[in-house]
């Protein structure tokens, strides 16, 4: 075992410390006084924790120390400094030191990235102690990982094609060339050699004499332009040429000259640089130019670089000298001061805003001086931008809705025929949307936010609201009522307070359905009748027992009978309520004895004849009884009453035929009435009000048919009331938005001083029209006033001196150069150019520049004759022009000994006559493009659409214009200006839009019979098409398949118009025999008519025709009489099977004798449906259409239908029959509905036409646009198809720069050697539409200022022409595809790369020495693409294939493909297949060629081939010449194919027996798992046993669900 000390030294060894980060410094105040503490752990290096009692002590870290505690302020102190991330570099790998491990390198490799960070003071960032900044925050990392793609190679293109032989006879040498695609990167390898070379010869040997070398004139570069030195000193010193320049090959000219002279030189040039830093701070005033010379070395080159002059002839040598314009570098002012910054406040997107600073050119560079660097920057600024404001919202508001308006509802039919005063219903309001800046949320929100309006444009994110919606103007009140109720009682005027002896009799009728909530403004619903007598209560008698003789069991007696106070409605009240005594609770009666005769009781009272009584008739009704029992003859008793005692006679409706009734006037407005106070509240709803008023209507008693009578004709407790309460209409104050921002004035200066003056506008929205006595609206919602000091562009124009002597190079330069000579020639002359102010004043330069248009030319040529020079006469005036499309001319002529020279003769060197084309004034109008379409005129005014919503009707058709632009062309077929042609650049002719047709329909036919012949139904109208809708006018509404529309209403057959009139029984008639009494069965008869006696019989109902006789029984004097038969009980509701009603009877006389029994006093019969039992129910008829007012379109209404009831037969009873039978009616009659209104589509206003699309050319166009407001509805005529409009723009000419590409190298009086490369600005005019008209050249001024244009962009550039034999560079190859750094098809960076090289071209393999080296360059580019590479390999040929790098475009490549993964380019076989006809295959194996087969050795090698029998080779084969060959095979699948050791052809060329069997088996095998396929399918499913298993199951689960079933039941 271990020792314990051991244990604790082995555990104190794998602890240590560890702690953590410094929290924050916490202290009482802020100061250097605060305490920092963190935590520290003790944990073991497998990383759990423990005691800190186990770590070493004396190596734990301090836990605790002083800090400064920061205060607010503090923080903007100081803040930390970081600069930009380093390069990506590598991280050390396991062995410490930094390598590449390129070998295994996949993706990219790891790596780190640096940088700095420290913490300044923000007040002069000078830099303080880290600890101070990370008080206030976390100091940012330093280094981050990165990753370093892996070491991409050079990829350089294929080869092209060798050029062709240097020299045409003899050996020579030739080249091919590639470019570099990719250059390496990430330690990749370098480029291989662009070129290769190989000899070549003809076979044509060079003729004798004809030497071996080419000789060539070559010129060195021209040296720098420099001014000639002062003419002391040339004179002083000795010029000699100086031809070492920098390249080698510029010529200069040194002068060796005293110190003195090289002391003024030096002053020269420090004076120029003291103009240059003059001219920053001060602007020039004039710029002049100086003239120099340069000069250049001409030597004569032979091809093996050796220089010998003598051999190079030429006529003409080349100069070596020149006069130039001495170099003048651009020149700029100081910057401006940086704009506002473009972000001012902050928004939702946290783009970074930027702010822009310019400074402007002072000095056009000259003559290859120092280009103009840039003259605008662009920073960002307000990155983060949390201390600036919130940016401005914008939302949408409304103004209040208008008025509602029906009137845009109607077709064009119904517009000329309805009255629109009394139009109601449904209609349409409108409202108006306008957008303005919303509050920010501190701010208080009222209900109505009075903003100023914004412009529209700034909404565009949101959704405008609605500015159309329904609305409804009430119609007349129409009331459905219910027939009137029967008279009632007379009864007092108030049954509570009865006062007097005259009362009224009432009636009513109810409101079935109203068509609005206004309550009151139906017809009466009460009618009185004045009576006398009133009673509110009555004696209700009801007879309870039977009459009781007084003596014996017949005779005079009494009956009891129950009498109660009653009301009017049949409700039992005290009864002191009777006024009146009460009748007697006995009543006297008489029990008939056997000898009486016995009279009938009397029959219900009939109705009454007359509804009034009237001075000349009353009403009257009667009631019957009949004899029963006749007296016996023998016995003295009771006789029957005489005939009329059987009949009694009364008066009935004897109160007046005057009807009164109160009649309301309708409601007045509501008027002010202090005298209420409902505390501000509205006493029906609760809702805030402004005043509460009221409202009176006029109440007046009406006499039926009569007029106003006096009030106390009608019944004052059913008067109506006169004032109501009511709320009155608040006070309603215009409300007009602010006005809105006054619209921008131009931001440029105006051209001229005659310019019309611009103006600029504002506008106020109405929110809100004043109401009922509120303030008015102002008058003025639009105003206009002319902008605020405008100021016109400044005047300034360029002023010219006058052109200086012409310049030569100076004789010095020249006698040097080329000995003594003639001051004549070339040379160069100059002008100075100042700027003048409008007033004459000289002004600075720049001013001109911005201001004064192109600059004049300040240098031109100039010759100097000399002796022996071409002298002509100057140039003629030009002749007179005849007319457009003639020429004009001017000429000269030779002067002197000129005349005489040949060369002067020469006309194509000295033209003696120059023809120039005339101008022409004439233009040709030419239409272009198609014609806009038609654009009616706008009829609103400038202002109108600011105020409140005018609802004008948009004219969608009539007279309008189109338009169509018109090109002006001149003469040589050059778009010009349009102006030129016509004043507004187009062709506008009048068009008509046809106007919509609605859809038109016939009035509405006859109402249709009603739908039943009895009881309740519907009658119909219907419209029928007349006119279908064209060009976009209202569709027609939904017909039918008969192209109608119907309307249906209820409707209501009387099911028995003509009843029965039924006559009482006659008297019982018996046919007595002898004289025996008559009594017993007889027969009775009764009259039956119609009611109306002119009427047919056949008209009534013949089924419910009463009997017209019937057998009758009069009761003899012994027998027992019997009462009649009372009334059926009633059979339950529903007629329930096994039921009966019963009817009964008493005894009014008993019989005789004792045996005698009186018949059954009880019959009772089954109930039986439909025969003697019948239920009723109700039916309802179909709904009606929706009906509305008579003068509504649409909006709510009511639809009806009618209610029947019937009986179970079948027939149609009267309504009361089913209410008798309290049956509860669960259908309803009415309800409301709602016809959609024919809205039609309401668009917006157009917007302002936009500007054009292109400020030049016939592609340009002007659009305006509108936006749908309310989308068609129903029968509303649809929205056009047109909501945006476009004419053409005026065609106006394009000009333009166009930059021509770079000439060839041109060498000037040589052969080879230094040269230039150039290329021309020219101005071309164009449509705007390359394709349709090239672009054709015009003058320059029509661009603008060619030579400001020239110093933006390199004109000229040296170049080199190759003498023959040079060693030299190939141009420029083009720059590659843009290619990024990918790993694993994702791109590595944003932006991507793209190379071009220059290979190297040998002429003369003596010259490899002086060769220069190949270079390339690379520059950034953008969409680039990820390029991955890949192996390609060919075809195997005798053993060997081509291999390739192909990239994933297809472009093959060398290099980018991974050497590691190269396929081979040969195959070997071991050992060597040296056999005859023999040859390596594919696998690496010997095998044998087409026509032989192989014999193999029992260890598997090829042994020999043995020829095929029957393959005719078409050749014989040779064992000698065809001994060691490796001849390929055709491909690689023959190959495959002829190494199978199963060969299906025989050496016949058969096909071998045993392939037959191999097919014969397989064909077999294929049909038996068919086979067994099937039986195995036929068992599981079709098999006899598996349907009968299968049916018991069934049958098992059926008779189990059964008995379930029953179980349940039981």
């Amino acid at each position: 075992m271990f020792s314990p000390v051991f244990n604790e030294n082995a555990l104190s060894m794998c602890l240590s410390f560890v702690a953590g980060q410094w929290g924050q410094c916490i202290g009482e105040e802020c100061g250097s006084g605060g305490v920092q503490t963190r935590t520290i752990w003790c944990i073991h290096m497998e990383g759990w924790t423990t005691h800190h009692s186990h770590c070493q002590h004396m190596d734990k870290p301090e836990s605790q120390r002083q800090c400064f505690k920061v205060c607010d302020w503090h923080q903007n102190l100081f803040e930390w400094e970081v600069s930009d991330w380093g390069s990506c570099v590598f991280v050390p790998f396991f062995s410490n030191e930094l390598k590449l491990r390129t070998a295994e390198c996949i993706t990219a490799q790891h790596g780190i990235q640096r940088r700095k960070v420290h913490c300044v003071r923000t007040s002069n960032r000078t830099t303080v102690t880290s600890r101070i900044c990370e008080f206030f925050s976390q100091k940012p990392p330093v280094e981050q990982a990165c990753l370093i793609p892996c070491p991409q190679d050079c990829v350089v293109s294929d080869f092209t094609s060798w050029s062709g032989c240097s020299k045409t006879c003899g050996a020579g040498l030739q080249h091919r060339t590639r470019h570099v695609l990719a250059t390496p990167m990430y330690g990749g390898a370098n480029c291989p050699n662009l070129t290769e070379t190989r000899t070549c010869s003809h076979p044509v040997n060079c003729p004798a004499g004809e030497g071996e070398y080419q000789y060539s004139l070559k010129v060195g570069a021209w040296s720098e332009c420099r001014l000639p030195h002062h003419k002391d000193a040339l004179l002083s010193g000795r010029t000699t040429v100086d031809f070492s320049t920098s390249s080698n090959e510029n010529n200069t000219v040194t002068l060796h000259t005293l110190a003195v002279n090289h002391h003024s030189h030096h002053n020269h040039h420090q004076n120029h640089h003291h103009h240059h830093h003059a001219h920053v701070h001060k602007y020039p005033m004039s710029w002049e130019l100086e003239v120099g010379y340069q000069t250049r070395h001409v030597r004569c080159t032979r091809s093996d670089v050796f220089s010998i002059c003598s051999l190079c002839t030429k006529d003409n040598s080349p100069l070596t000298f020149q006069a130039c314009v001495m170099p003048k570098d651009c020149h700029t002012s100081d910057w401006s001061s940086w704009s506002p910054c473009s972000k001012t406040c902050r928004s939702t997107d946290l783009s970074p805003g930027y702010r822009l600073r310019s400074r402007i050119m002072t000095q056009i560079p000259v003559s290859g001086g120092k280009r103009c660097p840039v003259l605008e920057e662009k920073e960002a600024c307000n990155i983060i931008g949390d201390l600036l404001p919130n940016c401005p919202r914008y939302a949408w508001r409304t103004t209040d809705w208008g008025e509602c308006r029906i009137l845009p509802l109607l077709n064009q039919q119904d517009r000329r025929l309805a009255n629109i005063s009394i139009l109601c219903g449904g209609g349409i309001q409108t409202r108006k949307t306008y957008c303005v800046q919303v509050p920010d949320d501190s701010a208080p929100h009222h209900r109505k936010e009075v903003s100023r309006p914004a412009n529209a444009r700034l909404c565009d994110g949101e959704e405008p609201p609605l500015a159309v919606q329904h609305c409804s103007v009430p119609c007349q009140h129409h009331c459905l009522l219910s027939q009137w109720s029967p008279w009632g009682a007379c009864l007092h005027d108030n049954c509570k307070e009865p006062q007097g002896r005259k009362g009224f009799r009432q009636r009513r009728r109810e409101v079935l359905w109203e068509s609005s909530s206004t309550p009151g403004t139906c017809p009466h619903l009460t009618e009185f009748i004045p009576c006398e007598d009133p009673a509110c209560y009555r004696w209700q008698v009801q007879q309870e027992g039977r009459c009781i003789p007084a003596e014996g069991s017949c005779g005079p007696g009494t009956a009891v009978q129950n009498v109660t106070c009653v009301s009017t409605k049949g409700e039992d009240v005290p009864n002191d309520h009777c006024a009146d005594d009460p009748p007697l609770s006995e009543e006297a009666c008489e029990v008939a004895c056997l000898a009486d005769c016995v009279v009938g009781s009397w029959s219900s009272w009939s109705t009454c004849s007359h509804s009034c009584a009237t001075k000349t008739a009353e009403g009257r009704q009667s009631r019957i009884r009949s004899v029963l029992a006749i007296p016996g003859k023998g016995n003295p008793g009771k006789s029957c009453p005489a005939a009329p005692a059987l009949e009694e006679w009364r008066a009935c409706n004897d109160h007046s035929c005057m009807v009164f009734y109160w009649e309301a006037s309708p409601w007045g407005p509501c008027i002010e009435d202090n005298s209420l106070d409902v505390n501000g509240t509205d006493f029906m709803n609760g809702t805030s009000t402004c005043a509460v008023g009221v409202q009176i209507r006029k109440v007046s008693c009406m006499k039926m048919n009569a007029g106003s009578v006096v009030n106390k004709r009608c019944s004052d407790s059913s008067r109506p009331d006169t004032v109501q309460p009511c709320l009155l209409p608040c006070k309603k104050d215009c409300i007009v938005t602010p006005f809105s921002e006054w619209t921008a004035c131009p931001s440029t200066c105006l051209p001229g001083k005659n310019v019309t003056a611009a103006t600029q506008s504002r506008y106020r929205t109405i929110i809100q029209r004043s109401a009922n006595g509120g303030q008015e609206c102002p008058d003025t919602l639009y105003e206009e006033r002319e902008c605020e000091s405008l100021r016109v562009c400044p005047v300034y124009r360029w002023r010219t001196h006058k052109w200086h002597s012409c310049t030569l190079v100076p004789d010095s330069v020249r006698r040097g150069l080329s000995g003594p000579a003639e001051a004549c020639g070339n040379g160069l002359e100059t002008r100075g150019v100042s700027c003048i102010g409008e007033n004459g004043e000289s002004a600075n330069m720049t001013e001109c520049l911005r201001w004064a248009g192109p600059l004049p030319p300040q240098i031109r040529e100039c010759h100097v004759a000399c002796k022996d020079d071409c002298t002509l006469t100057a140039w003629s005036k030009f002749s007179e022009c005849a007319g457009c499309g003639s020429s004009r001319s001017h000429k000269r002529s030779l002067t002197g000994r000129s005349k005489k020279k040949e060369h002067c003769l020469n006309e194509k060197l000295y033209p003696l006559e120059e023809t120039e084309t005339c101008p022409c004034d004439e233009f040709l109008s030419q239409p272009y493009g198609n014609w806009s379409a038609c654009i009616l005129p706008d009829p609103s005014v400038p202002g109108s659409l600011q105020g409140w919503m005018s609802h004008r009707e948009v004219k969608e058709c009539g007279q309008g214009l189109r338009y169509r632009a018109v090109a002006c062309i001149n003469q040589q077929g050059l778009l010009v200006n349009p102006t030129l042609c016509t004043d507004s650049g187009y062709i506008v002719e009048v068009c008509h839009i046809p106007c919509p047709l609605d859809c038109k329909l016939s009035d509405w036919s006859a109402w249709s019979a009603c739908s039943v012949s009895c009881g309740s139904g519907l009658k119909i109208r219907s419209k029928w098409l007349r006119e279908k809708a064209f060009n976009g006018g209202r569709p027609c509404p939904k017909l039918d398949l008969k192209n109608q529309v119907y309307e249906a209403v209820p409707c209501h057959r009387e099911c028995s118009q003509y009843k029965w009139r039924i006559e009482p029984w006659s008297i019982c008639t018996i046919n007595a025999v002898n004289d025996l009494p008559a009594c017993g069965e007889g027969v009775q008869s009764r009259k039956i008519r119609s009611v109306s006696g002119s009427v047919e019989d056949s008209l009534c109902d013949q089924e419910e025709m009463p009997p017209r006789a019937q057998v009758c029984y009069l009761a003899c004097p012994n027998d027992c009489v019997m009462a009649p038969w009372g009334p059926w009980s009633n059979c339950p509701l529903q007629c329930d099977q096994g039921t009966a009603r019963n009817r009964s009877r008493h005894i009014l006389r008993l019989p005789a004798s004792d045996n005698a029994a009186c018949p059954e006093l009880v019959q009772s019969e089954p109930c039986v449906l439909n025969s003697t039992c019948f239920t009723y129910e109700y039916r309802v008829s179909g709904w009606s259409t929706c009906q509305l007012s008579g003068n509504a379109i649409c909006g709510q209404g009511t639809r009806l239908r009618l209610l029947d009831c019937v009986r179970s037969d079948g027939k149609m009873m009267e309504v009361h029959k089913c209410e008798k039978f309290d049956l509860i009616n669960k259908s309803r009659q009415s309800e409301s509905c709602a016809v959609d209104c024919p809205v039609s589509c309401m668009l917006s206003d157009w917007s302002p036409w936009a500007e054009c699309s292109h400020t030049c050319g016939s592609q340009g166009q002007s659009e305006r646009s509108r936006r749908i407001l309310q989308e068609a509805h129903e029968e509303g005529r649809p929205c056009p198809n047109q909501l945006t409009q476009t004419k053409p723009c005026p065609i106006r000419p394009c000009y333009m720069w166009v930059l021509s590409d770079w000439s060839t190298c041109t060498v000037e009086g040589a052969e080879c050697g230094e040269g230039f490369r150039s290329r021309k600005l020219s101005c071309v005019v164009h449509w705007g539409h390359w394709h349709g008209s090239p672009p054709q050249p015009v003058e320059e001024e029509l661009c603008g200022d060619i030579q400001r244009q020239n110093v933006q962009q390199e004109m000229e550039q040296p170049c080199f022409v190759p003498c023959p034999g040079d060693c030299h560079l190939t141009e420029w190859s083009t720059w590659s595809s843009c290619q990024l750094t990918c790993l694993e098809g994702r791109s590595f960076e944003t932006t991507g790369r793209q190379a071009r090289s220059r290979a190297v071209i040998i002429q003369v393999m003596e010259n490899q020495g002086s060769c220069p080296h190949q270079v390339f360059e690379t520059q950034p580019c953008k969409g680039g693409k990820c390029h991955s590479y890949q192996w390609r390999t060919g075809g195997w040929s005798n053993n060997e294939r081509a291999v390739w790098c192909q990239r994933s475009d297809g472009v093959n490549v060398t290099g980018g493909c991974f050497a590691q993964k190269r396929p081979t380019t040969l195959r070997h076989c071991h050992p060597p297949c040296t056999k005859p006809f023999s040859h390596c295959t594919p696998s690496g194996v010997c095998g044998c060629e087409k026509g032989y087969t192989e014999v193999m050795t029992t260890h598997g090698f090829l042994d020999y081939c043995t020829r095929t029998p029957g393959v005719d080779n078409n050749k014989k084969a040779d064992v000698k010449t065809n001994s060691g060959r490796l001849k390929p095979g055709p491909s690689q699948a023959k190959d495959l194919f002829n190494e199978w050791t199963l060969r299906p052809v025989g050496p016949d060329g058969r096909v071998k027996l045993w392939v037959y069997a191999v097919t014969a088996v397989g064909f077999i095998l294929i049909l038996f798992i068919i086979a067994l396929s099937f039986l195995v399918w036929y068992v599981l499913y079709c098999s006899p046993k598996r349907f009968l298993a299968v049916h018991n199951f069934k049958k098992q689960k059926l008779h189990s669900r059964s008995h379930t079933f029953y179980m349940r039941t039981e």
